[in-house]
């Protein structure tokens, strides 16, 4: 093969291969480069418009509707082949039906919707009212349509009557809070159908209301006083240098700082004396929210169990006590082995920790509760009573041996939601166990341990 190539423009380029040679010029290498380009931009042209068409048809069609199109498109053409009447009838009907549905998709959907809800926190087993107005902005009659509102994972439809120019319609939008949890309320959606619902118009208000279900909460007595206060002990016997609990006067011994020195005792022994301290330490109290699923035999355990913590959290929040609320991070078992990780839930106001409750959920990925404890004692070095929360799964054993994962001088509380258990207190070693089967059962088992 041989190639020659001419340098200057419009020249050749000329190819010879077993008997057969082309030449092109340099104008039409660039004519068909151009048209290559333009058949390119052509193409993804078209399927932009092919998918946007085709979804505006798939918005548009329901259900019903393509039913229609089948019977139009497919039967009736059948029918007239062959002759059946049947066939024909049933195209001939779903034709007369989407002409008949084609009017109630003209003109625009001049509503106006306005929806807003009471409140954004409830307590599980609530039922929320919230307020839907719609209102037609046009300057002519609106035909009937309807509004759907997506609650959660379900949705509930309204249906809007006709409106005259500036009139409006309200509606009240029942959402169940049963159960703990958030509640995506919205978008709103108007929809503008026949009454077959064979074909629709949707718009939408990309407004969200967020709800949050708060788990169930007691008030139970101040963690400044009482069975919490008594589990504290007496203050600590350490000796400091420095601090803000006087202890004694000593003789001074080298390394000792010169602003400690007692001079009025120095001056009567003639010797330097300093003074000496007792160790304070500011108490804190962690609560520790088991989350592995195999720890509850129910869901009806758990959701106990998250109760007895939101209302432990929110007393020691409003007691301004210093508290920490913890509970595992999910886990995927081929990084369970390497991975160890908590979550500490917000605690600077009770709305704030009742709202992180609201999503906790217990996971076959999450850690035991030993291995927060665990995380916990690392991450704090200030601990003086920890909580830790569990359903009947527990055995025995695994409580008796949750001091081995604190300090020494760590108090140890568990407490074991249990429905269908007798309620009470007991001692399990140095470690204090509560049995709840309803929550009112911690208000006042807490009170008893008190006296």
């Amino acid at each position: 093969m041989t190639i020659d190539q001419t340098g200057t423009t419009g020249g050749t380029i000329s190819g010879t291969a077993t008997g057969t040679a082309t030449h092109f010029t340099r104008e039409q290498w660039s004519t068909r480069a151009r048209i290559a380009v333009w058949a390119v931009r052509s193409w993804r042209e078209i399927q932009s418009a092919a998918t946007s068409f085709w979804k505006r048809v798939s918005d548009t069609v329901t259900p019903v509707g393509w039913l229609a199109l089948f019977a139009v498109v497919v039967l009736l053409p059948v029918g007239l082949e062959l002759g059946w009447i049947e066939l024909v009838l049933a195209g001939l009907i779903s034709a007369a039906v989407l002409l008949i549905a084609i009017p109630f998709l003209a003109g625009t959907l001049a509503y106006s919707v306005d929806f807003g809800l009471p409140v954004d926190r409830v307590v599980a087993g609530s039922v929320v009212t919230g307020e839907l107005k719609v209102t037609n902005t046009s300057r002519h009659l609106e035909l009937p349509g309807r509004i759907d509102v997506p609650v959660g994972a379900g949705l509930t439809d309204l249906w809007v009557p006709l409106l005259r120019p500036g009139h409006s319609h309200a509606e009240q939008v029942v959402i169940p809070a049963h159960r703990r949890g958030i509640i995506d309320v919205g978008p709103v959606t108007t929809v503008r159908t026949d009454p077959l619902g064979t074909l629709k118009r949707e718009a939408s208000w990309a407004e969200v209301h967020r709800l949050f279900v708060h788990p169930k909460t007691v008030s139970i007595p101040s963690t400044s006083s009482g069975f919490v206060r008594d589990l504290e002990g007496t203050p600590t016997r350490d000796i400091a240098a420095e601090d803000i609990s006087f202890h004694q006067i000593r003789e001074y011994q080298p390394g000792d700082g010169q602003r400690h020195i007692h001079w009025k005792s120095t001056a009567k022994t003639g010797e330097l004396m300093v003074r000496e301290f007792e160790e304070t330490r500011r108490s804190r109290l962690a609560i520790v929210l088991g989350m592995h699923e195999g720890e509850f035999a129910d869901d009806d355990e758990y959701e106990l169990a998250v109760s007895v913590a939101g209302s432990l959290g929110v007393r020691a929040i409003r007691d301004g006590r210093d508290v920490a609320v913890l509970a595992s991070d999910q886990i995927l078992d081929v990084a369970r082995r390497s991975v160890r990780a908590m979550q500490s839930l917000t605690v600077t106001t009770p709305n704030a920790l009742l709202d992180d409750l609201a999503t906790v959920e217990r996971s076959p990925y999450a850690m035991a509760f030993e291995e927060v404890c665990d995380l916990a004692t690392q991450a704090m070095s200030d601990l003086s009573i920890v909580f830790v929360l569990c359903g009947s799964n527990v055995e025995r054993q695994r409580l008796s041996q949750l001091t081995l994962h604190f300090p020494p001088g760590v108090q140890v509380v568990a407490v074991i939601a249990n429905p269908g258990a007798e309620p009470g207190f007991r001692w399990l070693g140095r470690i204090g166990v509560f049995t709840v089967a309803v929550l009112d059962d911690f208000r006042h088992l807490l009170r008893r341990a008190g006296v």
